[in-house]
C-alpha cells in the first residue's frame, strides 16, 4: 500500500469546481493584487479568529516580520522565542535588525516553557514568540501574565495552527497579534504563498497595511520604507473557498490523530504526541518521537509510507546562527526532539486503512 505524507490533489477534487468558479470570478474582474477577493478573505479571517482586523500578506515569514517592524522592533532589541521551530520564526527577527534569545520547550507539550523566560529577558527584551508548533498552541496564560510584568509585546507565531484554540480562545487573538502562513500544505493551504497577520490593535494594523505596500499611505505616496508583501487576489479567492471547509478539515484530522493513538498505544519504544488540556490541537502534524527515528523512517518508506523530519537541526545550531555561539547542549530538549521526530502521514483524507497499514508496519518493525 502507498501511503503519502500529504495528498493535496485529493483534497483539490473534492472542492474542484468551487476552485474553478473562484479563479473565474478574479480573471472576470482583473483583481489580481489585493482587491475585493482578499479584503473578503481578510474580513472571514478575522472572525474565524475572533479579532478585529486581518491583513493579507505574502508570506508566514512576511506576517511576523511585518508585525516585529510594525511594533517598531529593530536593531539593539531582542526577542525571545523557541528553537525548535522553522527558521522563519527567527530569521523574521533577524531582518529587523534585532536578535533572537532562545528558550527550551517543554518535554510534553514542545511548545514554550514559561518558567524559563525569567533566564531570557533582558533590558533589551521587546517581545515574545511562542510557536503553536504542530497545530497545538503554547500555554499562553503564563507567556502573556510574564509580557506583562515586563511590558513586552506577544506575538503568536500560529504558522501551524489555524483554527486551534487554546482555553476556548482561538489562537492568534491572545497576543498583540498572530501570524499565520498559507503554504500549500498548512491546514489551510493557499496554491501558492501566502500569510496573514490577525490583531486587535488599529495602529497596528494600520502600520501592517502601509508596510505591506511599499509604505504607501496612498499610491505613490510613501510614509515610511516598506516592501512589497502584498496577497494576491487568486490567492484571497482560493483561500475564502478553503475556509468553509477548515472545521470540518480538522475535525478530520482529530480522528485521524485518535485512531492513531489507539493503534500506537502499547508500543513502548515511542511516544505519542500529547494533546495538553488546555488545547484545542488542530493536528498540522502528528509527530511521534523515537531514537530509532532514522531506521524507522527508512523501513516505512520501503513499505510505501512516506514520512518528514520536523525539524532535523534546531535553529540555534544551524550555520546561519553561528554567531549566537550556542552550542549544542544549550536547548536539551528542542536538541533531544529534533534527533527523535517523525512525522507520520496526516491530512484529512487519509483513510482509516492507511493508519491501520502504518500502525501495524511500525509494530513490525518493533516486533
Amino acid at each position: 500500500m502507498k501511503v503519502p505524507f500529504l495528498d493535496l490533489h485529493n483534497q483539490y477534487q473534492t472542492i474542484r469546481c468551487e476552485i474553478a468558479s473562484a479563479i473565474q470570478q478574479v480573471l472576470d474582474s482583473s483583481a489580481f493584487v489585493g482587491g475585493p477577493f482578499v479584503e473578503r478573505f481578510e474580513e472571514e479571517f478575522a472572525n474565524l479568529c475572533g479579532s478585529r482586523f486581518t491583513l493579507g500578506v505574502s508570506s508566514g515569514t512576511s506576517a511576523l516580520w511585518l508585525t516585529l517592524l510594525g511594533l517598531g522592533i529593530g536593531p539593539g532589541d531582542e526577542v525571545i522565542t523557541v528553537p525548535n521551530s522553522f527558521i522563519a520564526t527567527a530569521e523574521a527577527i533577524s531582518m529587523c535588525g534585532a536578535r533572537p534569545v532562545f528558550v527550551d520547550v517543554n518535554e510534553q507539550s514542545y511548545t514554550m516553557n514559561a518558567a524559563l523566560l525569567e533566564n531570557a529577558v533582558t533590558s533589551r527584551t521587546r517581545a515574545i514568540i511562542p510557536v503553536h508548533l504542530f497545530g497545538q498552541p503554547a500555554d499562553m496564560d503564563p507567556i502573556v501574565a510574564f509580557a506583562e510584568k515586563h511590558k513586552l509585546h506577544v506575538i503568536e507565531d500560529a504558522c501551524q495552527a489555524h483554527g486551534s484554540r487554546y482555553k476556548g480562545r482561538p489562537v492568534g487573538s491572545i497576543g498583540i497579534a498572530g501570524c499565520f502562513s498559507f503554504y500549500p500544505g498548512k491546514n489551510l493551504g493557499a496554491y501558492g504563498e501566502a500569510g496573514a497577520v490577525v490583531t486587535a490593535n488599529p495602529d497596528l494594523a494600520d502600520k501592517i497595511r502601509i508596510l505591506r505596500d511599499h509604505g504607501q499611505t496612498r499610491k505613490y505616496y510613501h510614509a515610511m520604507i516598506g516592501w512589497n508583501s502584498r496577497m494576491d487576489g487568486i490567492q484571497g479567492a482560493l483561500l475564502s473557498v478553503k475556509l468553509k471547509h477548515l472545521l470540518d478539515w480538522n475535525e478530520a484530522r482529530r480522528k485521524n490523530a485518535a485512531l492513531y493513538d489507539s493503534l500506537l498505544t502499547e508500543i513502548q519504544e515511542i511516544n505519542l504526541p500529547k494533546k495538553m488540556d488546555y488545547a484545542q490541537h488542530v493536528y498540522h502534524i502528528y509527530a511521534i518521537r523515537t531514537k530509532n527515528r532514522d531506521k524507522l523512517k527508512d523501513f516505512l518508506a520501503h513499505r510505501g509510507i512516506d514520512c518528514l523530519i520536523h525539524y532535523p537541526l534546531p535553529i540555534h545550531l544551524q550555520e546561519a546562527y553561528r554567531p549566537l555561539r550556542l552550542e549544542r547542549g544549550s536547548f536539551p530538549i528542542s536538541e533531544t526532539c529534533a534527533e527523535e521526530f517523525l512525522s507520520l502521514p496526516m491530512y484529512p483524507d487519509l483513510a482509516g486503512n492507511q493508519i491501520e497499514y502504518v500502525a501495524q508496519e511500525i509494530r513490525n518493525f518493533y516486533s
